[in-house]
């Protein structure tokens, strides 16, 4: 495709001459084997870029958005009110506790009764003093000073002016008038040669080597990055094509082979074979485990039970005796029959509450 043929750069004209035709290939070969490089370079980091905000940014993003009430805000609590603790509340104490006291009492209020109990009146006497003994000699000195000033100084000095420096000073600035106009008319003949100089032998030349040379190169230059920003765009995402095939057709292909016919068999007979009886042997295992311990459970609750009530189903159900024989016996007695045996001085529980039935 010929980009010179049938995409003219912005601005051309036709006719501008053999030096445009002569430049404009050569610019666009140059162009396009510095802009390929980086362009291809720009396609690489967006691929990647996209690629690192679909599998990495965006599950961040969101694993973040999940943490942020239970676990961001209240670590965020705890660091605030922890540099609280160890930054701000010392020093707010310190300042509180500390400094104001210690500057109130210490400065403020000794200051504060130096000023009410001493300056104050010193200065009063003082204003007094001033007003009193002071000012009628500072006028008199005034006026005497003022009039020896007038006399020898002030009279001389405007004779001076009026007679000496007032002519004199006319005559200088005729002088620096005449002299301005004069530098004036010659600094308006320097510029006026200057500016001839200037746009004759530099401005002409510089506008037609502009208007010959830098412009057409610059359209050119321009025009030819923008052709081969296009063209390079083409060539990247070819070359792109060709590794995503070329992987493809050399990790994909192969990676997906192998997952088909050999791990898929695999994964699913050891999940029939061994995984499953694995998982039955376990759970029958857990319920005999479980029926065993309900039976040990119930069997400990039950002997509980018993231990307990022992004591009161053996007060409750005496022991049978012969008939007929019966033993009597007061509290304090020592004597009993021969072939009887000894009772116990204090009745049981179970024995107090038959007697009360």
């Amino acid at each position: 495709m010929d980009y010179g043929e049938h995409r003219a750069p912005a601005g051309h004209e036709a006719g501008e001459g053999r030096l445009t035709l002569m430049i404009r290939v050569p610019v666009r070969i140059v162009v396009l084997v510095i802009v390929l490089p980086v362009r291809m370079a720009w396609d690489a980091l967006v691929v990647a870029a996209r690629a690192a905000h679909r599998t990495l940014l965006r599950p961040l993003g969101r694993a973040l958005v999940r943490l942020y009430e239970p676990v961001l805000v209240p670590l965020g609590r705890a660091l605030r009110w922890l540099a609280a603790a160890v930054l701000v509340w010392p020093w707010v104490a310190l300042w509180r506790y500390a400094l104001v006291p210690g500057v109130r009492y210490g400065l403020v209020v000794p200051v504060v009764w130096l000023y009410e109990s001493v300056l104050t009146p010193v200065g009063h006497g003082l204003r007094w003093a001033y007003r009193v003994l002071l000012a009628p000699a500072g006028r008199g000195i005034r006026r005497a000073v003022g009039q020896v000033l007038l006399v020898l100084v002030v009279r001389p000095l405007q004779w001076a002016y009026r007679v000496l420096l007032t002519p004199l000073g006319h005559g200088i600035a005729w002088l620096l008038d005449k002299l301005a106009r004069g530098l004036t008319a010659i600094g308006t003949g320097l510029w006026t040669a200057t500016k001839w100089l200037v746009r004759t032998v530099l401005v002409a030349p510089l506008r037609r080597l502009h208007r010959r040379l830098l412009s057409p190169l610059g359209r050119e230059v321009a025009a030819a990055f923008g052709i081969a920003w296009e063209a390079a765009g083409y060539v990247s995402r070819a070359v792109g094509r060709a590794l995503a095939r070329l992987a493809r057709h050399l990790v994909g292909a192969p990676v997906a082979w192998a997952y088909r016919t050999v791990c898929t068999p695999v994964g699913h007979c050891l999940r029939d074979r061994i995984r499953a009886p694995a998982r039955r042997a376990a759970a029958e295992a857990g319920r005999v485990a479980r029926s065993a311990l309900r039976s040990v459970g119930e069997t400990v609750r039950q002997a509980r039970r018993d231990a307990w009530r022992a004591p009161a189903d053996g007060a409750r159900e005496p022991e049978p005796r012969e008939p007929g024989r019966l033993v009597t016996r007061t509290l304090g007695s020592t004597t009993t029959e021969p072939s009887a045996a000894p009772e116990p001085e204090i009745s049981s529980p179970g024995e107090k509450r038959a007697e009360r039935g």
